[in-house]
């Protein structure tokens, strides 16, 4: 039986800690199969806490044209390539309309967009992008937050207005012919189907590459999966191993993706780069859960934008904002700002919604709801490290449900070494990656702050709440509100200033609900937690500053904080 204890007061805590806050969210009526009528009364702005303009919505002529006009055959044998070329083509030099993709199974090389153009994917129509390399180029872009060359997207469109991509269709980017995989990821019987397949193995025979060029490009100086060359023609020398993203919008305005489904993507599956007015809705995303760099969606550097009733189940992180990576970022210096993201289900991922940790332009002015994440490695997960630099502040979530979460429900993490959620856990007790000693602020030390979160629900995970900031940058004003977190551990913060806590209950099979370490500045009240042999509050390291406890409190809380070694009742008082 839980024996529940409230404290009705409230603790500041001027004291060490870690940690960072996050907001909330609970699922309405998420999914790609919401219906009209839903769509109708549904107010995408209704509750925002702060000021943006109405995201404009492309708008089209009523020139319709079917890519069947063009030659196309649609028996997936046949390469559709110039048939979506010439289609596209017809209907752009008419001023703009439509281009139907009918049902049927249409082979195609990359689709490049144009202007004022609605790529409509009827009901039965599967796009499969071609497993054939030579059809896609290598083109200066960005990946992976840094300026690099890449091979052309499968859909790929830049410096464009009024495009959308719309219909009940399929896009299948055959992302297994471009993938490398490990085979810890794969059963004996996969792995074996994979070496089966073809491809080659590294010399360790414990990764598999669709072809020696691709493994080729697997040098050790390549950061995560970029290789590092002088000229475009050593990039070309290992272009199978230059996996694409596989919706390329770049620096484009008034974008809509509303009702496809976007699937086996190369590298992340829709990537909206330095864009204004998107809209991303119904959509359905999926990725092999053993897939590299396997993302949903990647919003990076992109203003006024809408993502509802979409649902994720990814490979890696599901609803992800970034603003471009360390120097490339910084030079680049656009935020990704004014976001709305509301009714959104994600199945699987690393974390449900991610900010990081490519977020060197900054990230601010982002509102999260009613979203239900169910076995996300994360739920709510804040990324980065030092040498990022960057700004993220003015988060708000609320209404989430997690449930079967493997690490944190929330996590703050701001020495992120780039392994996988559950690879971070597992190695977090030798701390590779962490290093405690301050190093000077400057330009490349990344920051959080004012992030709000409350009615947060979650079911199950293998910790409630991770705040972890940089000593030389602490995690700033991070509030969870109303909240039920049921978790094996608690609520951890490290290096954190400003952390609010109210009206949250913490039911943890070990361990205290709080610990804190090296932070200041900590506010409690009705915290609910169950009875435990372990203390409620542990304080850990040195203690500089008073615990300050109101008087009704102060007795019971006395005996419910386990003291470390430098602090003593005198470092209890009463507020």
């Amino acid at each position: 039986m839980m024996i529940k204890n409230k404290l009705t007061s409230r603790l500041v805590v001027l004291v060490g800690l870690a940690g960072i806050l996050l907001s909330s969210c609970q699922q309405q009526s998420g999914g790609a199969t919401t219906s009209k009528a839903v769509a109708d009364t549904f107010d995408v702005y209704e509750g925002v806490e702060f000021d943006m303009p109405r995201v404009q919505e492309p708008s089209f002529a009523d020139n319709i044209v079917s890519i069947t006009e063009f030659g196309a055959v649609g028996d997936g044998l046949t390469k559709n390539t110039k048939a979506f070329e010439q289609a596209i083509e017809a209907v752009a030099a008419k001023g703009g309309g439509k281009v139907i993709i009918p049902r049927g199974m249409w082979l195609t090389g990359p689709i490049i967009l144009k202007s004022n153009i609605n790529l409509h994917a009827e009901a039965g129509a599967l796009v499969i992008f071609s497993k054939d390399f030579d059809d896609y180029p290598v083109i200066e872009t960005s990946f992976e937050g840094l300026n690099t060359y890449r091979c052309i997207s499968p859909i790929y469109g830049k410096d464009l207005e009024n495009i959308a991509i719309t219909g009940p269709g399929t896009f299948d980017g055959n992302g297994d012919a471009w993938r490398t995989v490990k085979k810890s990821k794969l059963t004996e019987s996969q792995w074996k189907a994979k070496v089966q397949s073809g491809g080659v193995l590294s010399d360790d025979g414990q990764m598999w590459y669709p072809t020696e060029m691709a493994k080729k490009g697997d040098t050790p100086g390549s950061n995560f999966n970029v290789p590092f060359y002088d000229t475009k023609e050593e990039y070309e020398a290992v272009r199978d191993y230059l996996r694409p993203v596989m919706v390329s919008i770049v620096s484009c305005n008034k974008v809509l993706l509303d009702g496809p489904t976007f699937q086996n993507s190369p590298a992340w599956n829709l990537h909206p780069l330095m864009s204004e007015n998107v809209i991303l809705r119904n959509l359905n995303v999926r990725n092999p859960w053993y897939s590299q760099n396997g993302d949903g969606v990647d919003l990076e550097s992109c203003k006024n934008v809408l993502i509802y009733n979409n649902t994720f189940d990814v490979g890696d992180d599901a609803i992800c904002f970034k603003s471009g990576k360390d120097k490339d970022g910084r030079d680049r210096g656009m935020p990704t700002e004014n976001v709305i993201v509301k009714n959104n289900v994600v199945y699987h991922g690393h974390g449900g919604f991610v900010v990081g940790s490519e977020m060197s332009g900054g990230v601010r002015n982002v509102h999260v709801s009613n979203c239900t994440f169910m076995g996300t490695d994360i739920g709510l997960r804040f990324k980065s490290t030092r040498g990022r630099g960057g700004l993220v502040e003015n988060i708000y979530i609320s209404n989430i449900d997690m449930i079967n979460i493997p690490t944190q429900a929330i996590s703050f993490n701001l020495f992120y070494g780039g392994n996988s959620p559950v690879l971070e856990v597992d190695q977090r007790a030798d701390d590779e990656a962490r290093d405690d000693k301050p190093v000077p602020v400057s330009k490349e030390t990344p920051s959080f702050k004012d992030i709000y979160m409350k009615d947060i629900r979650v079911s199950g995970a293998d910790e409630a709440l991770a705040l972890q900031g940089l000593p030389e940058m602490n995690l700033q004003n991070v509030r969870l509100e109303n909240a039920v977190l049921k978790a094996k551990k608690g609520i951890s913060a490290v290096d954190a200033d400003g952390i609010e806590l109210k009206n949250v209950q913490v039911v943890t099979e070990q361990g205290p609900a709080l610990t804190i370490y090296n932070s200041k500045n900590i506010q409690v009240s009705g915290l609910t937690y169950n009875e435990t042999k372990e203390p409620v509050v542990k304080v850990l390291g040195p203690l500089t500053q008073h615990v300050k406890l109101d008087a009704k409190d102060f007795k019971d809380m006395q005996k419910q904080v386990s003291k470390g070694k430098d602090l003593n009742d005198a470092a209890l008082t009463m507020e």
